[in-house]
């Protein structure tokens, strides 16, 4: 094997920019809420970190990536971490401890995803149980399902570069189910965002990290790894690009929080096609990506569901798009690894690919609305899952934490 130590020193440093997203997004989501519940808010995203590290560690790496059971969950022989040292993963030149801690950056920032869904009234004892619980439940087959080769929908062919439906579907589908399970908040006058500089710089940590969390999904430092990074900035500018058009043309005014969620969208939808599409699909992925999302956004409001920060829609709604445009505008001209075949856009041959696709979503989706339903239902029993009505209306920063957040700038 060739250059082992520039893709391992690749690896450290897109590991270090997948762990700044979370902390981007910690403060993405604490910009966004009530300033009386913005250290509640970002805690919800360091429990996620606490606790998804420690279960990823002890169980969960071994069921994504462990031997494969027909396909379906891996065994229990890196449990405890196992036999993960430093030698090469399969034909990999990385080594399996570096891989292993690469996608422990996956598995935390997935349900810290879905903690946007249910801040401001949630118990942080009952999201901590509830992470744990659906890391292993949800998150752990998910990702052997799709990124194990033995996994059944990668047998299949479906293509999912970093996290379209392991991470993004999964989150954002879940999210809505908690939206519902948990209840909205109490009625208010005022739930607007309390610090728009904040979530700016939040923003910014994300698109940053997530140029290491799609480009390193190479798991080298190659051509692969060029064009998932540039096919990511493209398509988070494209899409930031629509929803300012969106804005001026609903509202005579671009807003930061439109242009800041049209990047999001265009940062997931991505996700799924970042090492497999051409730059110019990677725009046409954004630029779609970025009125869709305008549209799941609306579909949850007139659900009447309080989703707090539209994680069904910039995540949920995102991600599929993401994972069928995969389907499209995959090519073999970009990446030529086994099992990629050409989409829709190259021949009547790429309906197969597209189908692949659409099976990963209908999955995806149901497996976590499903499970995330009776995760919640059992953490209700154990824990308790609302704050109380009083502690709520007095914010949870105080009323809980008894601290208060204040202005960073």
């Amino acid at each position: 094997m060739e250059n082992v130590s520039g893709d391992n020193a690749w690896m450290l440093v897109a590991t270090a920019m997948a762990m700044l997203m979370t902390w981007g997004l910690a403060l993405f989501y604490g910009g966004l809420v009530r300033q009386r519940n913005a250290l509640s808010t970002m805690m919800y995203v360091f429990v996620a970190m606490v606790v998804v590290s420690l279960q990823w560690t002890l169980v969960g790496y071994s069921l994504a990536f462990g031997d494969s059971f027909g396909g379906l969950i891996g065994n229990s022989h890196y449990a405890f971490l196992r036999d993960v040292g430093f030698l090469p993963r399969d034909d990999q030149n990385i080594s399996q401890l570096g891989f292993m801690c690469f996608q422990m950056m996956f598995a935390i920032i997935t349900p810290a995803l879905v903690a946007g869904a249910i801040a401001e009234r949630m118990k942080l004892s009952a999201f901590a149980l509830f992470a744990a619980l659906w890391s292993t439940i949800v998150y752990a087959p998910l990702a052997h399902w799709v990124w194990n080769p033995e996994g059944w929908l990668a047998k299949l062919g479906a293509l999912d570069y970093a996290g379209g439906t392991v991470v993004h579907i999964s989150a954002g589908f879940s999210a809505l189910v908690a939206a519902w399970v948990v209840g909205p908040r109490l009625k208010s006058a005022d739930r607007s965002a309390h610090d728009l500089r904040l979530a700016f710089i939040g923003a910014g940590l994300l698109l940053v990290g997530w140029v290491g969390f799609n480009a390193g999904s190479a798991l080298k430092a190659d051509d692969l790894a060029i064009l998932a990074s540039v096919n990511t900035y493209l398509a988070a500018m494209a899409a930031a690009g629509a929803w300012m058009i969106i804005d001026r043309i609903e509202s005579g005014k671009v807003t930061v929080l439109g242009a800041l969620s049209g990047m999001v969208a265009g940062l997931v939808a991505i996700t799924p096609a970042a090492g497999y599409v051409q730059p110019v699909a990677a725009i046409l992925i954004g630029l779609t990506a970025g009125w869709i999302v305008c549209l799941g956004i609306r579909f949850t409001r007139w659900l009447d569901l309080d989703d707090t920060l539209d994680v069904f829609g910039l995540h949920g709604v995102a991600g599929v798009v993401g994972v069928l445009l995969t389907g499209v505008f995959a090519t073999t001209a970009m990446n030529s690894n086994a099992g990629v075949r050409d989409g829709l856009a190259y021949g009547e041959h790429g309906i197969g690919l597209l189908l692949s696709q659409s099976v990963a979503v209908i999955v995806s989706a149901a497996w976590s609305v499903g499970w995330t339903y009776l995760i919640l239902r059992f953490v209700k029993i154990a824990t308790g899952l609302r704050v109380e009505d009083e502690d709520e209306s007095r914010g949870l920063d105080d009323a809980i934490r008894g601290e208060q957040a204040t202005s960073l700038l």
